[in-house]
């Protein structure tokens, strides 16, 4: 066969066992458009990604959660090594939380599991407005009002400002929503005003979390 320029046959190969440099084009392009489409996304704020997530998991629970401008849709969270993680956001214009925990444990060299805890709304609720949590679970009761399931995420308009998400994608909103025994894992949360009423932190050896 006759062969082309850089000892490239008519094929687009490389002969003598090297590199199929047209064949990996064709893998490659699929890769570099996905990266470039996250780009844009990130770039767009389509992602949550308003900051670079640890790479530890903590866990929320509450015994109540009510809030008005409920929205939910699948996202991305990015951390310091610019990995990308799966998140489902849920985003509450205004919520009120009772007996809130949030829990995170650090497993360090000689000294073990390390936990951190801090509690507040035991009595007075606390509130947060503007509310966006990136989270990996969920579990508990729920009720919404004049709900909406399969809405496309990028015409979201319950929620807070900015909730929304990447065209074509699944997503839900309602006008209000309640959740009783909240059970949740997370990877971020952020608020515009976020109140605790109560509060107590506390770190303690060994491996002590809200559930």
């Amino acid at each position: 066969m006759q062969r082309g320029l850089h000892g490239l046959d008519n094929s687009g190969d490389v002969g003598d066992g090297r590199v199929r440099w047209r064949r990996f084009a064709v893998l490659a392009v699929p890769g570099i458009a996905l990266t470039a489409g996250l780009g844009i996304a990130l770039a767009q704020g389509a992602l949550a990604a308003s900051f670079a997530v640890s790479g530890q998991q903590f866990k929320v629970s509450a015994t109540s959660l009510t809030g008005k401008g409920f929205a939910q849709y699948g996202s991305v969270d990015v951390n310091a090594r610019e990995e990308l993680i799966p998140v489902a956001v849920t985003a509450i214009k205004e919520a009120e939380l009772k007996s809130l925990c949030q829990s995170v444990v650090t497993s360090l060299p000689v000294i073990g599991d390390i936990s951190l805890n801090l509690t507040a709304g035991q009595k007075t609720p606390v509130e947060a407005t503007n509310l966006f949590v990136d989270a990996t679970q969920l579990s508990g009761n729920a009720a919404f009002t004049n709900i909406e399931i399969g809405r496309d995420a990028s015409t979201l308009d319950k929620g807070p400002e900015g909730a929304q998400g990447m065209q074509d994608l699944f997503a839900q909103q309602a006008d209000t929503i309640t959740i009783t025994d909240l059970r949740q894992t997370a990877w971020a949360t952020n608020a515009g005003t976020f109140k605790l009423s109560g509060l107590n932190m506390k770190i303690s050896k060994g491996t002590k979390e809200c559930f």
